[in-house]
């Protein structure tokens, strides 16, 4: 394995991670009234719109990390609409 394959693995990882404890933390509250809706819908596009680039690339660290990541918007953006 290479080293930019490496590093984008723990990019992934890294970035990935950090949305996590903000997943559990409004699920476990079921308050989401700090969260912006118009920002997660326009990060989830966002997220969209990387995880189709690194189908494009067949990029297993990008593809991977939006994966997940655009899970963890998704979530977030069903908690905001729910926990109103």
């Amino acid at each position: 394995m290479e080293f930019q394959e490496i590093l984008g693995y723990l990019a992934a990882f890294f970035t990935t991670a950090s949305f996590l404890p903000q997943v559990y933390k409004t699920w476990k509250t079921k308050s989401a009234e700090g969260l912006s809706l118009t920002m997660y819908i326009v990060f989830f596009t966002g997220i969209v719109c990387w995880l189709i680039y690194g189908i494009y690339l067949n990029s297993m660290p990008i593809i991977l990390a939006n994966s997940v990541t655009g899970i963890c918007a998704f979530l977030l953006i069903l908690m905001k609409l729910k926990y109103k």
